[in-house]
């Protein structure tokens, strides 16, 4: 980059550069340039507004030999650092090249590395100026406390509030505002509010921060609290302060005192934005008043993306996909936020093939798919079994992320385990270059789904060997490996040190995995007296474990004992009824198959049918016997009939009965 500029001394030193150069100056300082550059910079950089512009300034400079003079580089470097049309790389460049920085560079490079993708290096920076004998300013402190905020950096921000002490510039009221930003976005609320309590002035920002940050912690009682000492010290609110209260009203679904509040905003007539509109009906939809949420939407003037995306979500939230759906194709403008709210809705109700669909149609608009997309279709494919289009997914991840997250490797690990392509899954999780507890957890949970009990015994060794701690998913994955290969011991020796080794309580899913794993291999006695011993009321997946043992058993007797448990839980379960009727009919109990039988009609329980699925040119059909929903489905009943009359004409069909397959031919 500085060669370019070299580039430009040698060829401005001829009369068409120099003569470009000039063009764009005012003409009171066309011919002062040799004048102190400070006098004319300022000129010259009202004027520019690119970086090509600048890097002809940067040549000029050069050329006359002014570069070894500070003040005129820095006020280069404070445009590249700080404008819009500037270049930080550019910027910290021309830093580097400078023989004694001063701290206006210093605090320009900081500020501007605190608004990039890599607010990291404004504390390098912070700690170089600080190494090199340059004393911060009030004007570096609020900069370098912005991004302990932004990274969380506790410790960072506690010793620069040290610093802060040591030179004086604790009662400055940009710098407390740091302060209370550090601490509230680090958790550490009580010394946030500390440095709130000792100061003098207090600004509307000062307030703002406070209550934002009672708001982040989820503080409601505190959070409002604050604001009516601020109203009764006559500091008027904004829209920053309503957000933060409609927001934290959100997270403890206290709507009474939303709605309060909303009340006040319309009795006191404060301007409100559509940012504080947006948290209003965000308030209402996430407390449950989807009505009140409506109703406000509907009489909202203007709309943005956002308060159309809200009631989509709102809706998706509790289920209502009929509403969500009507509303998500009003809108006039759609993000990929919209369209994720809408996928997880389908998600969220098990229409998988909905999603698929909904996933095809968000490219044909030209919205690109983000992180939360990819893993919310990643997850419809599992449950459809969707390998094909599971791989365009992960094609599409492949030429679209450098390095995918460790969120998107999971989701693919899930994906390849549960359409069958072990192997793929176990080559994923082996290659990814970064693993977070999930990781394991997951590829743990592929190798139970595959009854592969060792190698998910042995990966477990290989987690706490990688120093990931196990948590109560790991051990649900580890307990179902075990069932599933019959590795009894290994999964009573597990179960029995959660508490003690591991710090894991016990959880109503790993008595579940247990008593599935004693009954499995006929150990009732073991499997009751465990439910007996547990701290908390048995559930219909405890029962239901035991009664499929029963039934794997033929325990006939203890199956009719348990079948009243389940019963009391979920009287209305046709998988329940099924299960049972099954059990008595192996063991040819045929009254006992009546009476549940007869059960079932009383109850008006029908046993669920039976779904089929099939992709046809990128779209999933549902199916189920003797269905009518689709318009095509005369066709298909009149070409299976066709099919049944070839294979009669052959002899594959008995002549009792047209059901079943002459096997014997076939």
């Amino acid at each position: 980059m500085y060669a370019s500029i070299h580039r430009l001394t040698v060829v401005s030193r001829h009369t068409k550069p120099l003569s470009l150069f000039y063009s764009f100056l005012p003409i009171t300082t066309r011919n002062n340039f040799t004048s102190p550059a400070h006098q004319t910079l300022h000129h010259l950089l009202e004027k520019c507004q690119s970086m090509k512009k600048l890097k002809l300034i940067h040549a000029q400079i050069i050329l006359h030999g002014l570069q070894q003079q500070t003040l005129t580089i820095s006020k280069l470097i404070s445009f590249c650092a700080v404008s819009e049309t500037g270049d930080l790389q550019y910027a910290h460049l021309m830093f580097d090249h400078l023989p004694q920085p001063n701290r206006h560079t210093y605090n320009s490079l900081i500020r501007g590395y605190v608004n990039s993708e890599t607010p990291t290096k404004a504390l390098h920076l912070y700690h170089q100026m600080t190494c090199v004998g340059i004393s911060p300013n009030e004007f570096t402190y609020p900069f370098v406390l912005k991004v302990c905020a932004v990274l969380s950096r506790l410790l960072d921000g506690v010793l620069v509030h040290v610093q802060i002490i040591k030179l004086g510039f604790e009662s400055n009221v940009y710098v407390q505002n740091g302060l209370i930003s550090v601490y509230c976005g680090c958790g550490a609320i009580r010394d946030s509010r500390k440095v709130f309590d000792d100061m003098v002035d207090k600004s509307l920002v000062s307030w703002n921060t406070m209550v934002g940050g009672y708001s982040k912690m989820g503080y409601c009682r505190e959070a409002f609290l604050l604001f009516r000492k601020m109203t009764e010290l006559g500091v008027e609110p904004d829209d920053f302060t309503f957000v933060s209260l409609l927001s934290v009203c959100s997270q403890n679904c206290q709507e009474a005192l939303g709605r309060l509040l909303h009340s006040y905003i319309v009795i006191t007539r404060a301007h409100i934005d559509i940012y504080v509109q947006n948290a209003i009906v965000d308030m209402y939809a996430k407390c449950g008043h989807l009505h009140s949420a409506q109703t406000f939407f509907d009489r909202m003037n203007d709309k943005n993306v956002v308060s159309w995306t809200t009631m989509v979500s709102a809706y998706a939230k509790y289920g209502l996909v009929e509403s969500a759906r009507n509303l998500f194709y009003q809108m006039p403008v759609k993000n990929v936020v919209s369209w994720n709210s809408m996928i997880s809705c389908y998600l969220q109700k098990g229409e998988y093939g909905e999603v698929l669909g909904l996933f095809n149609d968000i490219f044909h608009a030209g919205v690109t798919p983000d992180e939360s997309t990819l893993t919310s279709v990643l997850s419809a494919c599992c449950q459809l079994g969707d390998l094909e289009m599971g791989k365009n997914i992960h094609n599409y991840i492949c030429s679209n992320y450098v390095i995918p997250s460790v969120t998107l490797f999971n989701s693919l690990i899930d994906m390849y385990a549960k359409c069958g392509l072990l192997e793929t899954s176990l080559s994923i999780f082996s290659e990814m270059p970064e693993k977070n507890p999930v990781s394991w957890n997951v590829m743990i949970g592929a190798l139970a789904f595959h009854g592969c009990g060792f190698e998910a015994v042995e990966l477990f060794d290989r987690m706490q060997a990688a120093g990931i701690q196990p948590d109560k998913i790991t051990f649900m994955g580890l307990l179902s490996a075990c069932c599933h290969s019959g590795l009894t011991e290994i999964g009573k020796y597990y179960f029995d040190r959660m508490i003690g080794m591991y710090g894991v309580p016990h959880e109503i899913e790993h008595y579940a995995c247990m008593i599935d794993l004693l009954g499995r291999v006929g150990l009732f006695g073991d499997a009751i007296k465990l439910i007996r011993g547990m701290p908390m009321k048995p559930d219909v997946v405890v029962w239901g474990a035991l009664l499929g043992a029963c039934r794997l058993h033929g325990k006939v007797e203890i199956g009719k004992q348990v079948l009243k448990h389940v019963l009391e839980l979920e009287p209305y379960t046709s998988g329940v009824y099924v299960l049972v009727s099954n059990m008595f009919c192996e063991a040819g109990r045929w009254e006992d198959v009546k009476n549940i039988r007869r059960l079932m009609k009383d109850q008006g329980i029908k046993k669920s049918r039976g779904v089929s699925s099939v992709e046809v040119n990128g779209h999933v059909y549902e199916f189920m016997v003797d269905d009518q929903r689709n318009e095509l489905s005369s066709n298909v009943y009149e070409l299976l009939d066709q099919l049944l009359d070839h294979l009669k004409s052959f002899g594959h069909f008995s002549s009792s009965s047209d059901t079943f397959l002459n096997t014997e031919e076939v």
